[in-house]
């Protein structure tokens, strides 16, 4: 039941993801480091707040200086792939390349000791990469002028896969580090915004509360929960239901005008919901088998 429970906390930052997209856009033409460093300011002090509350920061003294450094790395050339795909490739596309990360989590778990991926939980997978691939035919082919956009964003899918899966490792260490990790990567996001972007501040109303939303959910808090998802859930099924963010991201987009829609929109999410299901009943069983 504990498993159970951990897996819909990680779930609930599928949700939250699935903004990422839309509010990225909104939040132009920030630079994608400024961003960052904005972001994760707001998704620290969060943090930092629950921390205080909570087991203190005494706890976290204890915690070795490796885990901070992993984190740090990991969320931040995470979102700065991501953000600048997003710049320099149609948010559609770049972001449904991005999300082949939840393909490879279900496949590098398999490398976990504690771990055992059933040929159900591949097929699923792959149901949900079909359906994330027919999706993006929903913007038109792929263009050659957008090929770094591209190639960032595959970039940025294999940079959160390992991160995820290492972090199934790290299961001693607190999910309130993760706190920790979106400060120092929000520091590390502004010495290089300022070496290597010019800073604009956002115009409007419509991009400051862009960034603030990012900060607070698929910035902030989706961090957390998916943290103690991947340390204390169903790894499999969270990375195979993770698909089920391309089609909410896309539907989304679509919704606010920044993309058309298209038939692909049902048929892929019809594929990732079969591909989830599967996923589920896999898990399902191997949670009856070991009880």
């Amino acid at each position: 039941m504990k498993r159970r429970k951990a897996t819909a906390v990680g779930a609930s930052a599928i949700l939250l993801w699935s903004f990422l997209a839309v509010l990225t856009v909104g939040s132009s033409p920030i630079p994608p480091l400024q961003l960052n460093a904005m972001c994760f300011a707001i998704s620290g002090v969060i943090g930092l707040v629950w921390v205080a509350r909570g087991i203190g920061f005494s706890a976290l003294l204890h915690v070795n200086w490796k885990i901070y450094a992993f984190g740090t790395l990991g969320l931040f050339g995470y979102h700065f792939l991501y953000f600048s795909a997003l710049r320099l490739a149609p948010p559609a596309e770049a972001g449904l390349i991005a999300y082949l990360w939840p393909l490879l989590i279900v496949l590098f778990s398999g490398f976990l000791p504690e771990e055992r991926l059933k040929p159900t939980h591949i097929i699923g997978a792959i149901l949900g990469f079909v359906g994330a691939a027919i999706l993006m035919g929903n913007g038109g082919a792929l263009k050659s002028e957008f090929i770094l956009g591209y190639a960032l964003a595959l970039m940025c899918a294999v940079t959160w896969a390992s991160y995820s899966v290492i972090s199934r490792r790290l299961g001693t260490a607190p999910t309130e580090t993760v706190a920790i990790f979106c400060v120092f990567t929000s520091l590390l996001s502004l010495l290089a915004h300022l070496v290597f972007e010019t800073t604009y501040w956002p115009q409007d109303p419509i991009a400051w509360a862009s960034i603030v939303a990012l900060g607070v959910g698929p910035v902030g808090i989706a961090f957390y929960t998916w943290d103690f998802g991947m340390k204390k859930g169903d790894i499999q099924l969270l990375g195979v239901t993770s698909y089920a963010a391309p089609v909410f991201s896309t539907a989304i987009l679509v919704f606010f005008g920044v993309t058309t829609a298209s038939w692909s929109l049902a048929l892929s999410a019809c594929l990732i919901i079969a591909g989830a299901a599967l996923a589920s009943r896999a898990s399902a069983r191997e949670s009856d088998e070991a009880s």
